[in-house]
């Protein structure tokens, strides 16, 4: 797989370095409070971890996968519900946990969708944002890393569900996608 990476963005210690980093703006922010922490998967899966292991507040985590890439390597414009949250986020915080960030669809869903269902609060905690990629307003507000509008893989991120378990963010070669 790492014949496939232009280049590292961001290496692992790079990505350690930030999970502490939010880890501990977000124990500051929500002490007191026991938030609910809402990982998006599958791509948020890695940083949900590393970031709660820094994050020293009562909180619970569920789940919620949506999906706009199908796959590809740009959203199709559309949002797609695969699989609910279990908890009921009625007068919570609510802190979502999201790989990236790059055109806002699926965050503007997501944070509808809660708000429908009444939570309290919604923050959002992004790995990666992309605003160069933006379609619609989304504003995170925690954030490890900007990027550039290249695609980007591993440690969570990936192609056709690939690259996923790659300690670090790389750039994917054009000639792997095109």
């Amino acid at each position: 797989m790492d014949n496939d990476i232009a280049r590292v963005l961001y290496s692992k210690a790079d990505i350690k370095e930030a999970c502490e980093r939010l880890g501990k703006q977000l124990t500051k922010d929500y002490a007191g409070k026991r938030p609910l922490i809402l990982s998006v998967l599958t791509g948020a899966m890695f940083f949900t971890t590393d970031v709660v292991r820094e994050f020293d507040v009562y909180s619970e985590i569920d789940f919620i996968d949506v999906s706009s890439y199908k796959g590809g390597m740009e959203s199709t414009g559309t949002v797609d519900l695969v699989s609910d949250l279990s908890e009921d986020v009625n007068g919570r915080d609510v802190l979502i946990i999201e790989d990236i960030v790059d055109t806002g669809r699926t965050l503007s869903y997501i944070v509808d969708l809660l708000y429908s269902r009444n939570a309290k609060s919604v923050k959002i905690c992004t790995f990666l944002d992309k605003p160069a990629g933006r379609v619609v307003e989304a504003k995170a507000d925690y954030v490890g890393f900007t990027v550039p509008k290249e695609f980007v893989v591993g440690y969570g991120l990936d192609y056709q569900g690939y690259y996923r378990n790659l300690p670090y963010v790389g750039v994917l070669k054009p000639e792997v996608y095109e």
